[in-house]
């Protein structure tokens, strides 16, 4: 995405082709195993919220990586399994103690360690702030909702119906303007929409199965691929600022998702 997000393609176009080989692949996976009646979600109405949740997180992540770095990209999605267990304590009951709390707040000034360096680099950079502060929330309440809905509905059909709208909303777009796709950007959206299918199909299997802070927390692994990545594809190394919010973000994440069970049980 970030890829394509260097090229002149307007936001919406990428989210548009996104969707359009998301749900192309999903259709054929679906046809080998003779199974594309079952991809018509039982519920539409729950899956329409949803489907706009990721309709909006793509478009932001879009923006968001237009404006900032790769690696300073993940470390402030890194913020999404704090919200996650805020999340998880209004919606679905979750507890939320001191301990909890006080590793959100550790979260938080992690971000704040993260994005210091660039209080002063202008409005490109306040503008990739500002989509990621979206793409975060809309992500985190995603993955909530997930957990509800993925108990009666398919993975596939969850994942296929998000990629209908995006390409709808997309495309919508391009009725007013469109810009020309290349052979090396054709290839780069075909891999992306083949990635996000498999991605996402797999995080509605795995919140099928355990609670929605545990399957947000894997998304720490991103910084180590992200990370490599940003270095030899676009030689953006990572700052002593960036790397020290980072420690505070995953060190808050971890604790939620490892310790502060643990001393839920034994209070």
């Amino acid at each position: 995405m970030k890829l394509a997000g260097r090229s002149l393609l307007p936001n919406y176009e990428i989210v548009a082709f996104l969707g359009i080989f998301m749900a192309m692949f999903i259709s054929l996976y679906a046809l080998v195993r003779g199974e594309v009646k079952e991809l018509w979600p039982k519920r539409p109405t729950r899956l329409l919220g949803r489907a706009s949740l990721d309709v909006a997180n793509n478009l932001c992540v879009v923006i968001a990586l237009r404006h900032l770095s790769l690696t300073l990209f993940y470390i402030l999605v890194f913020t999404s399994p704090l919200l996650v267990a805020v999340l998880g304590r209004i919606f679905l009951k979750e507890r939320l103690d001191w301990r909890k709390a006080t590793a959100i707040l550790a979260g938080f000034l992690g971000v704040v360690v993260a994005v210091y360096p660039s209080r002063s680099s202008g409005s490109s950079a306040w503008a990739g702030f500002a989509a990621c502060v979206v793409c975060v929330t809309c992500f985190s309440v995603a993955v909530v909702w997930s957990r509800v809905i993925s108990q009666t509905e398919r993975a596939e059909s969850m994942t296929w119906f998000s990629a209908l709208l995006s390409a709808a909303v997309g495309l919508a777009g391009m009725l007013f303007h469109a810009a020309p796709l290349d052979s090396r950007l054709f290839v780069a959206l075909l891999a992306m929409g083949l990635l996000c299918a498999i991605g996402s199909i797999c995080i509605v299997v795995a919140l099928r199965y355990t609670t929605a802070a545990t399957v947000s927390q894997y998304h720490y692994t991103q910084l180590v691929v992200g990370s490599v990545v940003a270095y030899f594809l676009f030689n953006e190394k990572p700052t002593i600022w960036m790397l020290s919010g980072a420690v505070l973000i995953i060190a808050a994440g971890l604790y939620i998702a490892l310790w502060a069970p643990d001393a839920n049980r034994g209070a």
